[in-house]
């Protein structure tokens, strides 16, 4: 009861109704390479069709992940997929004139006694990253280098030779500017001593947005060359090759243009690196990374703009002036835009609307009626599936000014063909690594079972690593040749001793199963067939039997090993062919005629001879660990007294005559008194229970004796 100074009522509740909670014993997790979605962020899916909403369908080179995932999505409905970081992504970008998103450099050639170096930059008109490349050879002679821009649509560039003094003085240099292809000045300045004669420079412009520039040394002694472009107006970045004779007399660099994206892997990539104006390249990208941006259409339209736009019919009426800004004092700041799948890679019809946001507004701190933001970049950024606002568009001088602005109409109707993405449909193992070293955070990520898809050991040892560290998670893994990484196709011990080998490089875990192989299904997305792991179909024979029974029961058998989607077994192993696998501690995978393929072990990887050598009970050791430990959190910071102690103890025992009854354990006790809690324990500020229990055992060997007896004897006589 509380203190109380003066007379009165106090009501006090107090809850002695906690139990132990459910825990989670079926949610997978899964790592690998997707066409679509977001990169390195954990996504929970339910379903194949969530999965290629959200990922992408498959391509030939990431069918193995794909087909994993969706495969365990077969047996339940719930999986985190973390989709790993290619290094050659890109993002599908709108691209205004004068962004330059990348650069390449090529260097060939050899004889150089001198060094020519190469440093190419073009910042973004749009006010955006600021692209550079440097290249330095070693050898010489160098007489001269040639410097080529071509493309079209050139609002204006500038090009800088310059030339280091030898033996003193300054630089000379060579500058042109260019304007809308044509050249409309050059400023050359040289000065210095030491040349034998100064740099030539030939600048001509063809009208069409190319232009040369050529630099003649002719003193071998020039010991050093620097080549720098900039400007802006380039649609995409220029590669840069420089080359040379073996006899080392000439050396040459060719700028040429070429479309490139940029990486945005997340919303946390957004937000840190282009948000705020850094790094800016375009007006909207693709929300990730991959070729399906390329298929996206980003459409606009205001008041101006409307009656004359492809897409009014999705519309009910024209934008005009929103109720918020036009108290305020403003006008014309409503906007309709639109979101298309192009050609059709998105939805199979091309032209399909995607997503489409109506009445959004130019003004930066539009509200809606209900006070929710209606500024079109925030809406775009938080709603959109598929694009990122990134920078106002060209046409229009008031974007995102405030609610009071009388907004210039942008006259006609804006449209960006968004392009330059790249796939990225294989990872190496570094980057499957760091995609699964995310479920290393049991307190963010509530899961189970982790399939890894077609893994190398490197890869599966990584992953078993982490389910050892989070003590709650079984890794599920398919073996491949550890030498090429091809699928292990065949029968007898050339294909047994294959598996054996990729066994024997895996650790004695109780945290990891290893099935026997790969199976042939059809892929419904190509018309074609593929060889998948089967760790996705065990990991979700695991899923299914939770549902079905509990997580103790064992997934194997005819009762509940069933694999789906099997056309044929890469190995389909004989008798003898199990006998060498399960004592490895390998899970066979076998097809008997007329009764399907089947899951035909429940062995865990740890080579002791223990009762965690099985899948049921290394799951019904997680699943109680998991409840009982949630329950006992509740008991921190209380009294380590025997109030506190039975308390704990009348929790604890509901629950595991719970799980005795589903047949989980078949005896169990819990002590928890001054016998294990001592006054040393207690002074220590710890609290200690002891739980024994007695798991249940899987039959995985069955032997029938039939006896012959006799019609004048008795069975009793014979022992019955």
């Amino acid at each position: 009861m509380p203190f109380q100074l003066s007379p009165g009522v106090a009501v006090v509740e107090k809850d002695f109704s906690a139990i132990v909670p459910a825990v989670s014993s079926s949610r997978g997790a899964f790592a690998g390479a997707f066409a679509w979605g977001p990169v390195l962020a954990p996504t929970n899916i339910s379903s194949e069709n969530e999965l290629v909403r959200i990922f992408g369908k498959p391509a030939d080179a990431n069918a193995q992940s794909f087909f994993t995932a969706a495969n365990f999505l077969s047996y339940t409905n719930s999986m985190l997929i973390s989709r790993a970081d290619g290094s050659s992504a890109r993002n599908a970008v709108a691209v205004p004139s004068g962004s330059v998103q990348n650069i390449s450099i090529n260097t060939a050639g050899s004889g150089y006694t001198s060094v020519p170096s190469i440093a190419i930059s073009a910042p973004n008109d749009a006010g955006g990253v600021q692209a550079v490349a440097v290249v330095r050879l070693s050898g010489g002679g160098v007489t001269g280098i040639t410097v080529t821009q071509g493309g079209s649509g050139y609002t204006s560039a500038t090009i800088t030779f310059s030339l280091p003094q030898n033996p003193a003085g300054t630089v000379p240099t060579a500058t042109a500017t260019f304007s809308g292809g044509a050249i409309s000045g050059i400023t050359i300045t040289s000065a210095g001593s030491g040349y034998t004669s100064a740099p030539t420079v030939t600048i001509a412009g063809n009208g069409s947005g190319a232009a040369v520039g050529t630099v003649s040394i002719a003193a071998s002694t020039v010991s050093n060359i620097l080549v720098t472009t900039a400007g802006t107006g380039y649609t995409s970045a220029p590669t840069v090759t420089i080359g040379a004779p073996a006899s080392g007399t000439t050396a040459t660099a060719t700028a040429t243009i070429v479309t490139a994206g940029l990486k945005i892997n997340n919303s946390n990539d957004y937000l840190t690196n282009f948000a705020n104006g850094a790094g800016v390249v375009g007006e909207f990208a693709a929300r990730y990374p991959g070729t399906l941006g390329n298929s996206l259409t980003v459409s606009m339209a205001d008041a101006a703009a409307f009656a004359t736009w492809t897409y009014k019919s999705y519309f009910d009426t024209a934008p005009s002036t929103s109720s918020n800004v036009a108290a305020l004092g403003g006008s014309n700041d409503e906007l309709h835009v639109i979101v298309i799948d192009r050609d059709g890679k998105w939805t199979g019809t091309a032209g399909t609307v995607l997503e489409k946001f109506p009445f959004v507004s130019k003004a930066n701190d539009a509200k809606k009626s209900d006070g929710t933001n209606n500024y079109y970049k925030d809406v775009l950024n938080s709603r959109s599936e598929y694009v990122y606002w990134m920078d106002h568009p060209a046409t229009g001088t008031n974007w995102g000014f405030a609610s009071n602005t009388a907004f210039v109409s942008i006259g006609s109707t804006i449209t960006y063909n968004l392009s330059g993405g790249v796939d990225s449909l294989t990872a190496t193992d570094g980057e499957l690594q760091t995609a699964y070293s995310l479920f290393s955070d049991d307190t963010q990520y509530d899961i189970s079972l982790i399939p890894v898809g077609k893994a190398s050991t490197t890869v599966a040892n990584y992953v078993i690593g982490i389910a050892e560290s989070r003590l709650d998670c079984v890794v599920f893994v398919s073996p491949q040749d550890v030498t090429s990484g091809d699928v292990i196709i065949g029968t007898g011990s050339a294909a047994t001793d294959k598996i054996v080998a990729y066994r024997n490089a895996l650790p004695s875990t109780s945290y990891a199963v290893l099935d026997s192989g790969y199976k042939y299904q059809y892929d419904r997305y190509h018309d074609k067939y593929r060889w998948i792991p089967l760790n996705g179909d065990t990991a979700g024979l695991c899923a299914r039997t939770d549902y079905t029974n509990d997580p103790w029961f064992s997934p194997s058998g005819l009762n509940r090993g069933q694999i789906k989607n099997v056309v044929k077994l890469a190995h389909n192993p004989t008798k003898t062919d199990r006998d060498i696998l399960y004592k490895a501690g390998v899970n066979p995978v076998v097809t008997f005629p007329g009764e399907g393929t089947v899951l035909f072990g429940d062995k865990t990887l740890l080579a002791k001879p223990s009762a965690f050598d099985r899948i049921n009970v290394r799951r019904l050791f997680i699943v109680m660990e998991k409840a009982i430990a949630t329950a006992a959190k509740y008991q921190l910071f209380e009294f380590n007294d025997p109030f506190t102690r039975a308390q704990f103890k009348n929790l604890i025992e509901p629950f595991l005559r719970d799980v005795q009854g589903r047949r989980g354990i078949t005896e169990f006790a819990v002590k928890c008194d001054e016998s294990n809690n001592t006054g040393q324990v207690i002074d220590s500020n710890n609290f200690v229970a002891d739980i024994f229990v007695k798991p249940n055992r899987s039959i995985n060997f069955i032997t029938l004796n039939f006896v012959a007896a006799r019609s004048s004897i008795s069975f009793t006589e014979l022992g019955a």
